[in-house]
């Protein structure tokens, strides 16, 4: 399986939430803790919003993370107020670059931690279901880049909860017809520069773990010594497959079957059903 963070509020580098923190990303892909692998040497990505600019940039690479040169550079000089990041350990598709998340489609990304189970049983069919005016687009092999595609095909633009669950339903639906039982493992990034989704959903409710940040202020109260929760705004946001320190009080598990919306406003947590596509 993979690693994975997006981050949202006060432009920062991306130095300081992939290098900086005592368990960051880039330890991650050595020494994971809670993933199903130890180590996510299979290629990384990170994708992130410029000013003025609605596509995000993309930066990936087949090799491990933890000795990437030129990741180590761009980090220390691209500041963004959104950033993915994404570390890959391969379920049996080829190691390549465009294999490597975050998937990128217009002003859209997306990253994805788990797995289609016996994709390569159910492959064709799904792929059958994407948009013909999508399919051109699809660069690589993976389940979670064709998850993108279908959910993109569901009303992705419009919708994206609601394509998300038919997304979810299809996969579902389709892996039953073809005797698996449980077809989907998922947690999924999801971002239109604007407003960030995370998804926690499995076919077995054991999903991947998944956590989101206390609210700024609050740990601001628990802990005035640290800089960097005095140099970021209220409504700065991580969410996280694994966290990436030890600070009380910071971290909070996204419940099995859910969703959260980081957003201008209030933000939400929610329910999360497959829907039939």
């Amino acid at each position: 399986m993979c690693r994975w963070l997006a981050y949202v509020g006060t432009p920062i580098l991306l130095d300081t939430i992939l290098y900086k923190p005592e368990h960051s990303l880039i330890d991650q892909s050595l020494h994971s803790r809670m993933g199903v692998e130890t180590t996510n040497g299979d290629g990384f990505g990170v994708g992130w919003y410029a000013p003025d600019i609605d596509a995000p940039a993309l930066v990936r690479d087949t090799g491990p993370a933890w000795s990437n040169r030129n990741l180590r550079e761009i980090a220390g000089h691209v500041r963004s107020p959104l950033i993915f990041a994404h570390i890959r350990a391969s379920t049996g598709t080829a190691v390549q670059q465009s294999n490597c998340h975050p998937f990128r489609h217009g002003r859209w990304m997306w990253m994805h931690n788990g797995a289609v189970s016996d994709f390569h049983r159910i492959k064709r069919e799904l792929a059958l279901a994407v948009d013909p005016d999508f399919f051109p687009d699809i660069e690589g092999s993976t389940d979670s880049e064709l998850m993108f595609f279908l959910a993109l095909t569901l009303g992705l633009e419009q919708d994206p909860p609601g394509a998300v669950a038919r997304m979810a339903g299809l996969v579902e639906s389709t892996g039953h017809r073809y005797g698996v039982e449980f077809p989907l493992q998922m947690t999924v990034a999801l971002t239109d520069g604007q407003r960030l989704w995370a998804f926690r959903y499995s076919s077995q409710t054991a999903s991947r773990s998944l956590f989101y940040s206390t609210r700024v202020e609050t740990l601001r109260a628990l802990h005035p010594d640290v800089a960097f929760l005095r140099e970021v705004s209220d409504d700065t946001r991580l969410i996280v497959s694994e966290p990436p320190g030890n600070l009380p009080g910071a971290w909070n598990k996204v419940p099995e079957s859910s969703y959260g919306v980081v957003q201008p406003g209030a933000n939400e947590l929610l329910p999360f059903t497959p829907l039939a596509a």
